[in-house]
C-alpha cells in the first residue's frame, strides 16, 4: 500500500465521492471488497474505474481507503 495523496487531499476526496458518484463510500468499500480477487493497488483502480465508470482519483482514493481500513483491521 502506498500514500497515493497527502491526507488532506484523502480526506477532501473521500468527501466528494457520494455527491459525485451518488454512493456512500461504505458502499464503494463493498464494492471493492466483494469485486475479484485483485492484489494490486493499480489493478483495482483499474477495475472501479472501468467497471463502474469512477474518475481515476477518486478510484485511487476508495482503493486506498479500503486499503488502510484493511490494514487496521489486522491491527486488532
Amino acid at each position: 500500500m502506498s500514500q497515493v495523496f497527502s491526507e488532506e487531499t484523502h480526506r477532501n476526496l473521500l468527501a466528494r465521492i457520494p455527491q459525485c458518484t451518488g454512493r456512500e463510500i461504505s458502499d464503494w468499500l463493498r464494492a471493492v471488497e466483494d469485486g475479484p480477487a485483485l492484489l494490486r493497488f493499480e489493478e483495482k483502480v483499474s477495475w472501479l474505474r472501468h467497471e463502474h465508470n469512477l474518475a481515476y482519483g477518486h478510484a485511487k482514493a476508495i482503493v486506498h481507503e479500503y486499503d488502510l481500513r484493511r490494514a487496521a483491521r489486522r491491527l486488532l
